[in-house]
């Protein structure tokens, strides 16, 4: 299913979107070495019942995962890069966490990731993963806007990620996003210009730039959800998702300081 918004749709995403990316601000400032992942989905959990919304992962139960995700928040430290299920581990200094955040707020959804080291220690490898996955992030929304193909923000966003030196996975990339977490069109983090869906205005995508330092093979952990590197070697992950309107994109999901 492709969606649609309507501009009070639109208005109830720009909502839903707001608080992803003020939720994930906070969970950011509050991670520190010492913090346990438990914690953070706990407090994920509390912001999210406090603000009259629904959590996109707690009931979710794919094809590819093991049951009903049961969390609020992915927690994803070093090796891990995509669906890390919160577990008892207490970060520290040095890590690479990456947090993802899917809330539905008046019957929209808004789905956001971000990648920070925890502490002082920066590790230089660290530091470039999660600036190209920025930097591919700011590429494939410059590249959408009304009449722009899948295949151009893909293109983008692969360019500058095969230009940092990454691998890149196909398996798992953006996707749309509206009334539900998941929908069509997919946007691979790699892809052909000119090709696949035309963009039009009341669209929402999630991009989702995520790259492992020297693999594109993924292995699952045997709680059936966290992906991991096949080498161990580290991963970054960033996310936004974006409403395509008449002149280009907006991110729905800036932190608060960063909006407009």
């Amino acid at each position: 299913m492709i969606e649609i918004l309507k501009p009070a749709e639109l208005a109830r995403a720009k909502e839903a979107g707001a608080l992803v990316a003020d939720i994930l601000q906070t969970l950011r400032e509050r991670s520190t070495v010492g913090t346990n992942l438990l914690d953070i989905d706990r407090w994920a959990e509390a912001m999210i019942v406090e603000a009259g919304a629904q959590s996109c992962y707690v009931d979710y139960e794919p094809s590819f995962g093991r049951g009903p995700f049961g969390h609020y928040i992915c927690t994803a430290v070093n090796d891990a890069v995509l669906h890390g299920l919160p577990y008892d581990y207490t970060l520290a200094d040095g890590d690479l966490l990456t947090l993802d955040l899917a809330v539905s707020k008046n019957g929209i959804a808004a789905d956001s990731a971000i990648s920070f080291i925890v502490g002082d220690t920066k590790p230089p490898e660290s530091v470039a993963l999660i600036n190209a996955t920025e930097r591919a992030l700011a590429a494939g929304i410059a590249a959408a806007g009304p009449g722009a193909r899948v295949g151009d923000v893909s293109h983008a966003i692969g360019t500058v990620l095969s230009a940092a030196g990454y691998p890149i996975n196909t398996e798992f990339g953006g996707h749309g996003i509206g009334s539900t977490m998941h929908q069509d069109p997919h946007v691979s983090n790699t892809g052909q210009p000119g090709r696949g869906y035309k963009l039009r205005p009341g669209l929402l995508l999630a991009l989702e730039p995520w790259v492992m330092a020297d693999t594109a093979k993924l292995v699952t952990d045997a709680d059936g959800w966290t992906l991991r590197s096949a080498t161990g070697c580290r991963t970054a992950h960033s996310e936004h998702t974006i409403a395509i309107t008449g002149d280009g994109a907006e991110i729905l999901t800036l932190p608060k300081r960063a909006r407009p």
